[in-house]
């Protein structure tokens, strides 16, 4: 076994690597090569956890991936039947890219690129960044193969970025935006003739030809990075802030809060890289200090969906109903606490928190992350199983929560002390018996 293919089976969680075998059985049945490239290498060549599966194959995806998504229970979240790119969600919240190894050739900056399929090699050198342009075979012919025809590898150990080419920014300049977000993720330094790139591309105002599209998918990217406030400063003081509301570029721009989030955010281990839903609270304290007219002109900037618009104002109303809940004399068990927090949408938790200066609900949040999460993730399948459950079916996860909840609800046992031996007291030394004349 290649020592990549190891390193990535250790890296990845039970449920990426299940993905993982699913998608090389179909590609292999399909006669495609596979391989796992850009996000997930950069992120396994790096140490850092895995956001997302990266998946690139010399051929069509789009029928393979609805075929696994109908398999494992995911859903399709977006498709781009022009480059053939496909994003997808499955259970636990494992997010998946797939895409063909493709060309695209610009006619223009900000055009719609000419695509045309290309061998793993070509994909690789067409890409925004070294660090994105390596890729690891996953084929039975050639697996565990690493392909890095940029060097990646140098600028990951040299914690830098740099583009692949001379026209990366110019062909799509929403990599402007990217190249921030990735500098702040990844704490990595700008190369120097890609720094002098990006400001020639600002100097040629490059950043107009960002589409609705990019602009709305780095809004959602950057909700979820773990340190938002500083992309939003390097925004601003770059003067691509502007792009998303002017409103924003100035001071209405709400740092501070942004920080606070941020911050309870990294304390919560609710959503992690990859929070489906976390950009809900992310708009909302954003846009705290804008009047009803300039968020709207934001969402109409993003194009964020009416639907979208709607679920993110509920996102307030629906934390004040829990933190109702949560004050209520009646909860008194941590089962209870469990159960109202464990269906909750950790979004609407977050929010709570972010919002609530009652102690007794902060205390309530904290105990449910702290305590009674990890005890009823102790709950094993097999625990289940004895108990009279059978795998897949409704009696078995009403068993499981029985379970949870007499493991929350049980009296920690009391310890007793051990006995103290008794040392019997020394005697006081005696002295010389006195010399007789």
């Amino acid at each position: 076994m290649s020592d990549y293919i190891y390193s990535l089976e250790s890296h990845l969680t039970a449920g990426q690597n299940g993905i993982v075998a699913h998608w090389q059985a179909a590609a292999t049945a399909a006669n495609q090569n596979l391989y796992l490239a850009g996000g997930a290498m950069r992120d396994l060549l790096g140490g850092l956890p895995t956001r997302d599966l990266d998946f690139t194959l010399e051929g069509n995806p789009l029928k393979m991936a609805a075929e696994i998504a109908g398999n494992l229970n995911g859903r399709i979240v977006s498709q781009d039947d022009h480059r053939r790119v496909v994003e997808m969600i499955f259970p636990g919240g494992i997010t998946v890219q797939a895409a063909m190894a493709r060309q695209e050739r610009y006619a223009k900056t900000g055009a719609k690129p000419q695509v045309t399929p290309s061998s793993i090699h070509d994909d690789l050198r067409r890409r925004d960044f070294t660090i994105d342009a390596i890729a690891l075979a996953l084929n039975r012919g050639a697996k565990g193969l690493l392909i890095d025809p940029a060097n990646g590898l140098a600028d990951l150990a040299n914690r830098e970025l740099r583009t692949t080419n001379s026209y990366a920014l110019y062909d799509d300049p929403s990599r402007l935006l990217r190249l921030i977000r990735l500098k702040h993720r990844l704490q990595f330094t700008v190369q120097e003739r890609t720094a002098q790139q990006f400001q020639n591309a600002l100097d040629e105002n490059l950043h107009r030809f960002i589409t609705q599209a990019s602009l709305l998918e780095e809004f959602r990217h950057i909700a979820d990075e773990p340190s938002p406030s500083e992309i939003l400063r390097d925004l601003e003081s770059s003067g691509l802030l502007a792009l998303f509301s002017k409103a924003l570029a100035g001071p209405k721009l709400n740092l501070a809060a942004v920080t606070k989030l941020e911050r309870l955010k990294k304390s919560l281990p609710l959503g992690g890289p990859g929070w489906l839903e976390g950009w809900r609270s992310f708009l909302n304290v954003v846009t705290e200090k804008l009047s009803p007219r300039e968020k709207t002109e934001l969402h109409e900037a993003l194009g964020i969906s009416k639907q979208d618009v709607e679920s993110a104002k509920k996102v307030p109303v629906q934390a004040k109903k829990l933190e109702t809940s949560l004050k209520s004399a009646t909860l008194r068990k941590p089962s209870q606490i469990y159960q109202l927090l464990a269906h909750a949408a950790p979004d609407e938790i977050l929010y709570t928190l972010y919002e609530s200066q009652q102690r007794l609900v902060q205390d309530r949040i904290r105990n449910y992350i702290q305590k009674y999460l990890p005890m009823a993730q102790e709950i094993t399948d097999a625990e289940v199983v004895a108990a009279g459950g059978a795998p897949g079916s409704p009696k078995f996860e009403k068993i499981r929560e029985n379970l949870i909840v007499n493991r929350l609800n049980a009296r920690p046992k009391k310890v007793e002390p051990e006995p103290i031996m008794e040392v019997p007291a020394l005697s006081a030394p005696r002295g010389r018996p006195a010399r007789q004349a």
